[in-house]
């Protein structure tokens, strides 16, 4: 964002996941999109601009006047086109992308409900960022920086809110019968690995920001991220990068696949480490996903400068622990962030391998749209760079309803029994923390 504007105040923030809640619960910003980093955590809200992406209609909206189209080509492409023709400024842009975007470029588009949301992205005016050198806030007026700065200031100390219990269990999925379904598929050689998931409804109201801030004293995430955009409130602990791509045009992806309980006592985790590194059905899913991902990277980055770092690393994450490498490249010339997001899009982690198979059995067995579970929160810089954080371990809330999601990696040595508890072990990491409004 463009720093004329910036006011810096050097203050210690003890929680920023605490300071974050209360900014989005204060209810005078408009939408928002809060998203943590690495050492920064930024609150970006009242839009100003924005790109939304369905079906069949693209709508771009700037200081209140909407245009809206069809549209052709690939969503990334027209989301790519779409930001290029604002008047951004050096504004950042940020939203969601729902599952469903991947469905042009591995052909399953006859899968699509025509009134499927693909992408909603955003500009905003305000930005508030909290890192090690203080809270920077950009956009806002003098009054607004005062009551920003006395909303962070009023989080501090606060004590946490209390969960209300959330059933798991419970499964009128059928998960079981779909898990038997998808090995019968494997082992007929339609694919080699589909990961297949439940939804949760909640019989309440959520506090998203107050489900945020219990959940995230409780979470390692790679990513977190809080938003209410487009009619969608949701919030979540990303246990991966789908991509990165920075200003040197390193584009990164994080495959974690295989999956143990953690969070059990030392004696308990140790042994279920031991029991993940060992297992040769994590080994085979973990080894097929990280080849995939390098052939992706590949296909969009200059030859040689692909690798794979940190191969079958144990990376712990809330209430489980995983098997994860690094794979990155460097950018080809001609290629943009969007190109990697395209081809890195849905995580292989979340859909399967071959993807195209993959995916088409997710939409035939999965059931429902998956809607943003499974797929991605972005941030997007005016240099080009681009954040993508695959969206699990989260809370989900519209006008219809509260719900929450969690799959399981299937392959030819799957036994349902086991990848049902893997989905009760994953929502681990988010249900124990939902608070009712």
């Amino acid at each position: 964002m463009s720093t004329t504007d910036e006011r810096l105040r050097v203050e210690y923030v003890t929680d920023p996941a605490a300071a974050m809640s209360r900014l989005a619960s204060a209810d005078r910003f408009g939408e928002y999109v809060m998203y943590e980093r690495p050492g920064e955590w930024v609150f970006a809200a009242d839009p100003i601009g924005s790109v939304e992406l369905d079906v069949h209609e693209l709508r771009v909206t700037w200081e209140g006047r909407t245009t809206t189209s069809e549209w052709e080509g690939t969503p990334a492409s027209v989301l790519d086109t779409s930001l290029g023709t604002l008047p951004l400024e050096g504004r950042n842009a940020y939203g969601w992308i729902n599952f469903e975007f991947c469905a042009w470029a591995l052909d399953a588009t006859a899968h699509l409900d025509p009134r499927a949301n693909l992408a909603h992205l955003m500009i905003p005016r305000i930005e508030v960022r909290v890192g090690a050198s203080g809270v920077v806030i950009s956009g806002a007026g003098p009054d607004e920086v005062e009551d920003i700065h006395d909303l962070i200031a009023a989080s501090r100390d606060s004590a946490l809110p209390k969960p209300e219990p959330a059933d798991i269990r419970v499964d009128p999925t059928g998960y079981r019968d779909r898990v038997t379904t998808a090995v019968e598929e494997i082992r007929s050689g339609l694919y080699q690995k589909v990961i297949l998931s439940r939804k949760v409804d909640l019989p309440f109201v959520v506090d998203i920001p107050a489900t945020y801030r219990l959940g995230r004293a409780h979470n390692t995430p790679a990513r977190s991220f809080l938003l209410r955009l487009g009619g969608l409130e949701a919030a979540g602990y990303s246990p991966e990068l789908v991509a990165s791509v920075d200003d040197d045009r390193v584009v990164t992806t994080e495959p974690l696949a295989g999956t143990r309980a953690f969070g059990l006592g030392v004696e308990i985790d140790t042994a279920a480490r031991a029991d993940l590194v060992r297992d040769p059905k994590e080994i085979v899913e973990h080894a097929i996903s990280v080849q995939t991902s390098f052939a992706e990277i590949t296909s969009v980055a200059d030859p040689g400068t692909p690798a794979v770092s940190d191969f079958m690393a144990v990376r712990e994450r809330g209430s489980v622990q995983h098997l994860a490498s690094t794979v990155r490249g460097t950018l080809a010339a001609g290629r943009s962030s969007w190109d990697a997001l395209e081809v890195l899009f849905p995580s292989v982690t979340a859909s399967g391998i071959p993807k195209r198979e993959g995916v088409d059995s997710v939409f035939r067995l999965d059931g429902a749209p998956r809607g943003l579970y499974s797929g991605a929160v972005v941030t997007i810089s005016p240099t080009g760079a681009l954040d993508a954080a695959l969206v699990l371990r989260a809370v989900y809330q519209t006008t219809e309803g509260a719900w929450l999601r969690a799959g399981a990696g299937i392959v030819g040595q799957s036994r349902p029994e086991r990848e049902f508890e893997e989905t009760c072990e994953k929502l681990g990491s988010i249900a124990p923390y939902v608070v009712k409004a």
